[in-house]
């Protein structure tokens, strides 16, 4: 077994013959895995975890409210960015291309929704927010030509690429594009904690400042909730009360004195459980970022943003290969005085598959002027339970199996199996069950109520 000086000593041979990224590419590339192998990947100790207070943690609704002076909230927003992160790909929802050109409703994409939002920001109090968007190199091209229709707008839209790394052949720790693959497959865009080192190394990041822009507020191009609210527009990391299905993007914990991210990745075989409940982990990271433009050029020139490393194993064409990533939200430890908001759930709204598109598209929202609100329709503060089987997981299959959307501003949570077909007008209340046999079509009827039911068959709609 070659010793860890080998391996990178190996590894940065190598990567100097990759031509096809930059030099700045490759010393973050081999930096990561040098860290990596010095151990800065392990587990944390599970007994110096503590729960944040408020003090670190601040409730959304202490929040100081808007300024009431139209002249200071144009100043202040002048001094705003926004940064969405644009790197993912539809292909999980059978879609090609970007994932933010997605249509989630009336027609428009995620990027349309965006696009629009900035807009009537801009136009209502006479400021310039720009729109920047990260990309990778599996949707920089297609974004480039998607922008163009934007061209006639009030904003101000500009892209950069986020790294591109090798994938590492497990067996020999030798970068998967020196051994032939040198196509999309052999590399990976390193998470998007390398938001940061690359709105630097892009250029971008001294641009911004040149013209005065002090703030920059970073979130997924894909959680619909994550919009410009003046009353955060401060150096802030942002989480939300946590549920269930919430265990991916990790939550806020104290740790060793400091505010810090814990991702599922990070977390002892034996607690896994304990990380997943909620009573103990209450809030939930929803990877919406306000941080100071200035601040974070300090940290990348000082080379000090050592976040925590995630392995993320893979397999290319039967090679077992890996490949290391950070998350933009475990920065939070290395700025100065960052906090928390525990927002409302509002400022969450993901569309990850199709079940979350079903929400979005059905008369539990509404689209006012670009944004997604909660219809007061529903009394129940939580959205319902939605889990859609295999034949409805691409888009295309999704939208063909609906005629229209149902209504479901009483539903509590829907499950459904098989080979179904709904009609128009549908509503669904209460806890909805439909199963198809194996073999068997099941139509849902136009104008159908279903409240509280378990349907296998025709006989019981």
């Amino acid at each position: 077994m070659a010793t860890d000086t080998a391996k990178i000593s190996q590894l940065k041979s190598a990567v100097a013959n990759l031509n096809q990224i930059s030099e700045s590419e490759k010393t973050g590339f081999v930096s990561l895995v040098s860290r990596s192998l010095s151990g800065e990947a392990q587990q944390v100790e599970w007994s110096k975890i503590q729960t944040p207070t408020d003090e670190v943690v601040v409730p959304y609704d202490t929040l100081a409210p808007t300024p009431e002076d139209p002249e200071e909230t144009r100043k202040l927003l002048d001094k705003l960015v926004v940064l969405k992160l644009n790197g993912g790909l539809g292909t999980t929802m059978g879609c090609t291309g970007p994932k933010s050109v997605i249509e989630v409703r009336n027609g428009l994409t995620f990027l349309d929704l965006i696009v629009i939002q900035i807009e009537n920001l801009n136009k209502k109090y006479g400021c310039s927010v720009p729109l920047l968007l990260m990309n990778s190199f599996n949707t920089h091209d297609d974004t480039q030509k998607i922008i163009e229709k934007y061209s006639n707008s009030n904003i101000e839209i500009h892209t950069f690429n986020q790294s591109q790394y090798p994938r590492i052949v497990v067996d020999d720790f030798v970068p998967l594009p020196s051994k032939g693959h040198t196509g999309k497959d052999g590399w990976y865009p390193p998470g998007h904690g390398d938001v940061f080192p690359s709105l630097k190394n892009s250029g971008k990041l001294d641009a911004l400042l040149s013209k005065g822009k002090e703030y920059v507020f970073v979130a997924n191009s894909d959680n619909l909730g994550a919009v410009v609210d003046l009353s955060i527009l401060i150096l802030v990391f942002i989480v939300t009360p946590k549920t269930l299905a919430d265990v991916k993007g990790g939550t806020l914990i104290s740790y060793e004195g400091k505010v810090q991210l814990l991702e599922i990745a990070q977390v002892p075989d034996q607690h896994v459980n304990e990380f997943k409940s909620i009573e103990k982990f209450k809030i939930f990271n929803t990877n919406n970022l306000w941080v100071n433009l200035k601040a974070i050029k300090r940290l990348v020139e000082a080379d000090a943003l050592k976040m925590e490393i995630i392995p993320n194993p893979k397999e290319v064409d039967g090679v077992k290969v890996l490949q290391l990533e950070t998350a933009a939200g475990a920065a939070i430890r290395f700025f100065d005085h960052a906090i928390g908001i525990n927002v409302p759930r509002s400022r969450f709204l993901p569309v990850k598959a199709t079940s979350d598109l079903l929400l979005v598209q059905s008369d539990l929202y509404t689209l006012v002027d670009g944004f997604v609100i909660r219809n007061p329709a529903r009394t129940i503060p939580a959205n319902p339970s939605i889990e859609l089987g295999p034949e409805f997981k691409k888009v295309a299959s999704f939208l063909s199996r609906f005629k229209s959307i149902p209504s479901i501003t009483e539903l509590d949570s829907l499950k459904v199996a098989g080979d179904v077909w709904f009609g128009v007008g549908i509503t669904l209340k209460g806890k909805v069950s439909i199963a198809a046999k194996s073999g068997v079509k099941l139509k849902i009827p136009d104008g159908a109520v279903l409240q509280n039911k378990e349907i296998n068959g025709p006989e019981d709609i």
